[in-house]
């Protein structure tokens, strides 16, 4: 990944982390003979070391904390996590040497909580029933109540989150796609944080902009998982999120979502729901359109969600 250079010479000590970034874009043709002029891209993120998109903006926000004096020997690192950041932030936490602090909506799959975990972090759950928001207000809560311990990362709110993707998922994205900027028509993401829509719209679109970028926004209820509703006035926006670089907002179902899962892992991509949710966008733009070069994420691994009912 191209880094600052104080961040940059980080990675000496934490030599790990040199192997986030610089992900396959491999092509999806799941639609190929129903839309033979649409091009569909995607990044494989599950091939990150902790298997995920997170990966990405975690490694920056807490490099940067440490390469600017603003994380202290010994501080617990606390967020809120829907999982694959809690993940990241376990995983980098424990390289290096500090403990971690998860609040996590108690919905989140097994796999997930298994995986922070191992790597020794503590979660601390909140009713899924009071939605994702209701996570990070506890996480907040607590951030308050003892700043001496915590190292509260707030990636809702850390512009390194959405640099990670303007420097890094963007310009990979640019490099590889054949073409590059000039072929790019479409970008299709969703929000959690807001950090890969704002970091990717805004860098894709200084690229070209007539690029359209699309989000998909799933239900308030059951939701999918990693994704901001964002329906309701009382819905908490995520700081970073730039809603100026949003084209178009397309709705997608948590049964889309686990439809497009299983439509990938027959050709041989195993993926999660906010995944699905991606391509099933993907897919209902293109419909639309009818010729095209999409772009989009594959956020993680489909490993992650036995517990849950999407591969029942």
């Amino acid at each position: 990944m191209p880094w600052a250079p104080a961040i940059a010479a980080l990675l000496e000590r934490f030599p790990a982390l040199r192997a986030v970034g610089n992900t396959p874009l491999v092509p999806l043709t799941l639609f190929r003979d129903e839309l033979p002029d649409v091009a569909v891209h995607a990044k494989l993120e599950s091939l990150n070391p902790g298997g995920s998109l997170k990966d990405r903006p975690v490694t920056r926000m807490l490099l940067a904390a440490v390469a600017e004096g603003t994380i202290r020997p010994g501080q617990t690192i606390l967020d809120s996590s829907s999982g694959n950041a809690g993940i990241a932030y376990s995983a980098i936490g424990a390289m290096m040497g500090h403990p971690v602090e998860i609040v996590i909506p108690d919905n989140a799959s097994a796999e997930r909580k298994k995986r922070m975990a191992a790597h020794g972090a503590k979660l601390t759950f909140t009713s899924a029933i009071d939605g994702y928001d209701e996570a990070l207000r506890r996480v907040r809560t607590l951030a308050a109540a003892d700043p001496e311990k915590y190292f509260f990362a707030d990636q809702y709110g850390n512009a390194n989150n959405w640099k990670a993707h303007y420097e890094t998922t963007a310009e990979e994205v640019l490099a590889q796609v054949p073409g590059g900027a000039a072929r790019i028509t479409h970008l299709v993401v969703g929000v959690g944080t807001g950090g890969t829509v704002t970091g990717m719209g805004r860098r894709l679109k200084e690229a070209n902009p007539s690029i359209k970028v699309v989000i998909v926004i799933p239900d308030t209820f059951p939701g999918i998982e990693g994704l901001k509703p964002l329906g309701s006035p009382e819905d908490i926006v995520p700081a970073i999120l730039d809603q100026s670089v949003i084209d178009e907002r397309i709705h997608v179902t948590i049964d889309d979502a686990y439809d497009y899962c299983t439509k990938l892992a027959r050709q041989g991509f195993f993926v999660g729901q906010s995944s699905g949710a991606y391509v099933a966008g993907v897919h209902r733009l293109a419909r639309r359109e009818k010729r095209g070069c999409f772009v989009t994420l594959l956020n993680d691994v489909g490993e992650r969600y036995f517990s849950t009912r999407l591969w029942d």
